[in-house]
């Protein structure tokens, strides 16, 4: 496994990446959840490259996190924007064949990207996520009102700083609900020394709340418009709105694209949790396509 960079116009966007994209059949493109990083696929990657070695495997920090660059000050990463910055990146990584695996965050962006452009996209994962976040319209003035109010917050917040790497991954595990030893390689790699003590790496503006989100008929048109092969994966102890929120409808079924939903031990960092169960997985659907 190495480390890699890709240029786009905000910056860079580093990557976690096995095998090389022009030489391999397909690249699994790999994108994390929120405050998460590419470290969080290091042991679904390791494990899907002992049964498919010359499958080509990238994980990126989306922008703000990780090893990626901060956007501009003015910039408070609006969810379309990672439409937008995984395009830039597909356009430079050019693969063969491109599925798409996210987890939470990332899920919601793949799916988005998948109905937008696809023609890039012969395979879609999402792990713990389904489709883009949406509310009723009713909620759209107080949504507008809140987001803009944790803006004023997120300025006015100092750095947090951290006593040691140990106290970092602890915070994490509480509040993720994982063993701590399951979530290091994240916070190792989101973590920067910083006044003889720890911080943060990643940019204080991603915590502010969304100004916008979708309605739920919006959101559903994003799903129907998906066109590959598509797979579900959700922790059993996951997140209880997204497994309503993905239970394959009717309507979805008649669309002539296969949709699977599987259920898997775990939480919402299930793919930490069982990476080789989340490896075979996606291993199943690059047969299918």
């Amino acid at each position: 496994m190495f480390e890699n960079q890709y240029p786009v116009s905000s910056g860079h966007i580093a990557a976690l990446e096995i095998g090389d994209a022009n030489m391999s059949p397909i690249s699994i493109v790999f994108l994390h959840g929120w405050l998460d990083n590419a470290a969080s696929f290091e042991t679904t990657m390791l494990a899907l490259h002992a049964i498919a070695s010359s499958f080509h495997l990238c994980a990126i920090d989306l922008p703000g996190h990780g090893n990626s660059t901060h956007k501009p000050n003015s910039n408070f990463y609006p969810f379309h924007d990672y439409i937008d910055d995984l395009n830039q990146f597909l356009r430079i990584l050019s693969p063969n064949r491109c599925l798409l695996v996210g987890h939470s965050l990332g899920a919601l962006i793949a799916s988005c990207y998948s109905a937008a452009f696809p023609e890039k996209v012969s395979g879609l994962v999402q792990i713990e996520g389904y489709g883009p976040l949406s509310e009723q319209e009713e909620s759209s003035v107080s949504r507008l009102r809140q987001g803009v109010q944790s803006r004023d917050r997120v300025r006015k917040k100092p750095r947090r700083l951290l006593s040691s790497v140990e106290e970092a991954v602890a915070r994490r595990a509480k509040v993720n609900e994982i063993a701590g030893e399951l979530i290091a390689p994240v916070v190792k790699r989101g973590i920067v020394a910083a006044e003889g003590r720890y911080a943060w790496k990643h940019d204080s503006k991603l915590q502010t709340d969304s100004l916008y989100r979708m309605s739920p008929s919006h959101a559903a048109q994003v799903m129907k418009e998906i066109q590959c092969p598509m797979l579900t994966i959700l922790g059993e102890q996951g997140f209880e709105h997204i497994h309503s929120q993905s239970e394959i409808r009717g309507d979805e079924r008649e669309l002539g694209t296969e949709r699977q939903r599987v259920v898997i031990e775990g939480g919402h960092h299930c793919h930490l949790e069982s990476p080789v169960r989340v490896s075979d997985l996606i291993f199943g659907l690059v047969n299918k396509i």
